[in-house]
Parts: C-alpha cells; sequence; structure tokens
C-alpha cells in the first residue's frame, strides 16, 4: 500500500500543477494553496485538486512548487502550521537552498530536497501536464539530518507521478543541473538575444587593408537580413530562450557558480575558434567539433533511452 494518500501542493504554476495532477491520477487526494487566487482557481478547475482548508490536518506529503528564493521561508511557515508529517520541494537548485532552510530553523529530519527534470518553456497552471514526468528522471538530495522515513515517502510520492528516483548529493546535482538545464537556458538566451529588437553587432576595427564597413561584425542588422533567412537550426537552438526571465534569474542566481565555472569553460572554447577562424587555423575549428560529435552522440544515446522509458510507462 503507498504511503501517499494526501497532498498538499503549494504553489500553482506548472510543476506544481503538474504534480497535483499526477498524483489525483494516481489516486491521491490533493489540496493546493497558492497566494495568487487565479492561478489557485485554475487549477482546481483542471482537476488538479481542492483549495487547502484550514484545520484539516497534516498531509503525508507537503510539496513547495515555488521559486526558489521563497522556499526556505515557505517551508518554516508550512512546518510552523503543522501542514505535513514530510516536506520537499521542487526547485532546480539545493545546496543554498538547503543552507537557506538550515538558517532559517527549519526541521531538516521531515524536510527532502527534490528536482524533477521535467518541464516546459511555456509557464503557469494552464500549461500543467499529469503525464510531464513520465520516464523522467526526479532527483532526491538527501543529507545527514534527514529520516529515512521521509526519504522512503517521497520516493513513493516521486514514483506515483511516474518519475525514476535517482539519489544525489545536493552539490553534485547542482553540477548537473548546471550543464544539462541552466547552462543550456543561458547560451539559448544568449543568442536570441543577437535577435532581440534594434540588436545589432557592435562594429569592428577594420584590420590593416581591410575597407571600413566591411570588418567582421560591422554592425549588421540582425532583424532584416538574418530572420529573413531563418530555419529550422536557429528555432531549435533559441527555443528555451522563450522560458520566463524572472523564474530563471531566480534559478540562476541559486546555481550561480556552478553555471559561471561552465560560462568560463565554453568561453575559453569559444574564444580559442573565434582566434582560430581569424588566423585560419582549422585545427582548433576541428578539434572543437569533433568533441561536439562525439557529445552530441551520448547526449542522443542518453535522450533515446528517456524515450523508451516514456513510452514503457504510457
Amino acid at each position: 500500500m503507498s504511503p501517499i494518500r494526501r497532498v498538499v501542493v503549494i504553489g500553482c504554476g506548472l510543476i506544481g500543477t503538474s504534480v497535483a495532477c499526477a498524483l489525483r491520477r494516481a489516486g491521491v487526494r490533493v489540496e493546493l494553496a497558492d497566494h495568487d487566487p487565479w492561478a489557485l482557481a485554475q487549477a482546481a478547475r483542471m482537476g488538479a485538486g481542492t483549495a487547502l482548508r484550514a484545520g484539516a490536518g497534516p498531509a503525508d506529503v507537503v510539496v513547495i512548487a515555488t521559486p526558489p528564493s521563497s522556499v526556505a521561508a515557505v517551508l518554516r511557515e508550512a512546518q510552523d502550521r503543522g501542514l505535513g508529517r514530510v516536506y520537499t520541494d521542487v526547485a532546480s537548485a539545493k545546496t543554498r537552498i538547503l543552507a537557506e532552510v538550515e538558517r532559517g530553523g527549519c526541521d531538516l529530519s521531515c524536510y527532502v530536497p527534490g528536482h524533477p527534470m521535467a518541464g516546459r518553456e511555456v509557464s503557469g497552471p494552464g500549461a500543467a501536464r499529469a503525464g510531464l514526468f513520465e520516464g523522467r528522471t526526479w532527483a532526491l538530495c538527501p543529507h545527514p539530518a534527514l529520516s529515512p522515513r521521509a526519504l522512503r515517502t517521497v520516493t513513493a510520492l516521486a514514483t506515483a507521478c511516474g518519475a525514476e528516483v535517482r539519489l544525489l548529493a545536493p552539490d553534485a546535482h547542482d553540477r548537473a543541473a548546471a550543464a544539462v538545464s541552466h547552462l543550456p537556458l543561458v547560451l539559448s538566451a544568449a543568442l536570441a538575444a543577437r535577435f532581440a529588437t534594434g540588436a545589432q553587432a557592435a562594429p569592428a576595427e577594420p584590420a590593416p587593408g581591410t575597407a571600413p564597413g566591411t570588418a567582421p561584425g560591422c554592425g549588421v542588422d540582425r532583424d532584416a537580413d538574418g530572420l529573413s533567412l531563418a530555419a529550422g537550426a536557429l528555432r531549435d537552438v533559441t527555443r528555451v530562450a522563450g522560458s520566463p526571465a524572472g523564474m530563471w534569474r531566480d534559478i540562476l542566481a541559486h546555481n550561480a557558480t556552478p553555471v559561471a565555472d561552465l560560462l568560463d569553460e565554453l568561453t575559453r572554447d569559444l574564444s580559442r575558434v573565434a582566434a582560430a577562424l581569424r588566423a585560419a587555423d582549422d585545427g582548433p575549428v576541428a578539434e572543437v567539433l569533433a568533441r561536439g560529435n562525439e557529445g552530441h552522440a551520448r547526449i542522443v544515446r542518453a535522450l533515446s533511452r528517456t524515450r523508451e522509458t516514456e513510452r514503457a510507462a504510457s
């Protein structure tokens, strides 16, 4: 018998409402809370659950689906109110949140840091899907103060949502999330920003013997000249650039060092390629492209396994 019968979800955005819908589909009673009455009402209309009522007693699990910067405060308030026996969150950075939770005086024994590795580039309860987590990894990050019972309970919750649980130390999770989620978002946004209204390449000083206006980066209007030629490659690489900027500022601030370290690595590669292109030196360019082929093959294999798991779960 599943230990999950009643769950409270705080935060009716994309992830919180998707968790609620998945649990409802699994037969779990779900109650919802959100500071935004509209989001709460929309999630309830979608069948994600009913509004949390006072005096209902502690739920088996409280899922905190709020932005990273508010997790610690929401957890402390929920524990002070006795809303649940076990608590978890879904934020995509863990180390800083765990430190904030500890500083905030929360009961760590029943708090399981979590992160379902699923999402969409659209937000809000209307984008929620009950099947969002099917076959996806749900990272749980045990810490020394955590009780085994709490970990087992949240593992059961993630499994009920169709996910596959993976245990990671908080710092290992943050490095992995930086590589597979946070860095791609920054790169996608940086490329898409080249095409923002009025964006132009900064004029470069012409090399000796080069006519003015023909140097690299000579102020080409990317609105008129670039987007008229745009095709699938640009769309694919910039897809996640449409994600909510405010949410991502919060995420990146909570995982700043791992993301910055990866950006430094990438910048070194890009600088080498740029220098090699200007010097007509094919070696560094070929080396980066070859490593890119190798990395792409590994990514495709990993995603193929995920899709096979999703099909098996459906």
